[in-house]
């Protein structure tokens, strides 16, 4: 696969008013996944599941979407974490969760031969402080020294730091967390906002800085509306949205311009077009309630153009 997303995905409750819900799955990594695979992206999902219905309907879901679903995990009499959305009159969301035992949580302990292969085998694995939030200490542990063997096996990696403070003791736990991996790290695709809230940086330039500064090679600061700051190590560019929108509801706007982004990269498209491309994503997806939009809704994309567009 071209393409590995580590994570975990759960079961989402979107509110509807009046009391009612919308059964849907999501989780940050899967979402990613998920847009990457319907951008013809050759993409597989690691994680681990139950023996419930729920995710048997997980991987059935995952399987029509064409995402790779061999070396997911099973453990018998355990069902997947559980989620619920509520979103304000500006599409802004606020989530809750039931997600303690979640197999998810156990993955680093399942780590077999087989699973490490076809790590070893994709071309970028893609991954995020969500995922990092999931193991523990000690899952951490083992969950760096496998991203180090894949690096050293020629491995691309990617990482949005995705802050949830639930996740963690405190911002000092992610921040020690996150310092770990970014010498490893290829591509960080980082929203400010969670930037901000972890590390205290002024603004998208000071968080730009400061990962290129700790070893990462390419970095996509993401600030909603205003756009995106693309940097290297030899240029700056802030890509712009293409047109200003009112969201019905933001839920994976964030997991949707990285799907954009790394197929454009995939495809050979430079950081700035490939930024355009992750916008267009993004901006079909917060005009939609849910993480995952219809496959009706999702934009056109023409890459040449994307590409060819200053």
């Amino acid at each position: 696969m071209r393409v590995a997303s580590i994570g975990e995905c759960m079961v989402e409750l979107g509110a509807h008013g009046q009391g009612q819900y919308a059964l849907k799955f999501g989780g940050d990594t899967l979402n990613t996944a998920t847009y990457l695979a319907r951008l013809g992206i050759e993409t597989g999902y690691i994680t681990a599941l139950g023996d419930d219905p729920y995710s048997d309907a997980m991987l059935a879901q995952w399987a029509s979407e064409g995402i790779d679903c061999a070396q997911v995990k099973r453990l018998a009499g355990r069902m997947p974490g559980l989620y619920m959305i509520e979103t304000n009159d500006q599409g802004e969301r606020r989530f809750f969760y039931w997600r303690d035992r979640a197999p998810a949580r156990e993955l680093m302990d399942l780590m077999d031969s087989a699973l490490e292969a076809a790590l070893a085998s994709s071309e970028w694995v893609y991954f995020s402080g969500i995922t990092l939030s999931l193991y523990g200490d000690e899952g951490r542990g083992k969950f760096l020294a496998l991203l180090g063997r894949l690096k050293a096996a020629g491995v691309k990696l990617a990482f949005d730091g995705n802050y949830r403070p639930r996740g963690w003791a405190g911002a000092e736990a992610a921040r020690a967390a996150f310092k770990t991996i970014y010498p490893l790290l290829d591509l960080a695709l980082p929203t400010f906002e969670d930037e901000q809230m972890v590390f205290g940086d002024a603004d998208a330039e000071a968080t730009a800085t400061r990962l290129l500064s700790a070893g990462v090679r390419e970095v996509v600061v993401k600030e909603g509306a205003k756009g995106a700051l693309v940097a290297t190590a030899d240029t700056r560019a802030l890509a712009a949205p293409p047109a200003p929108l009112q969201p019905v509801d933001t839920t994976a706007a964030g997991d949707s311009f990285n799907a954009g982004y790394l197929a454009a990269r995939l495809r050979g498209l430079r950081p700035e077009a490939a930024a355009r491309a992750g916008h267009l994503m993004a901006g079909a997806v917060i005009m939609q309630r849910g993480a995952i939009i219809p496959m009706a809704a999702m934009p056109a994309f023409d890459w040449k153009k994307l590409g060819e567009a200053r």
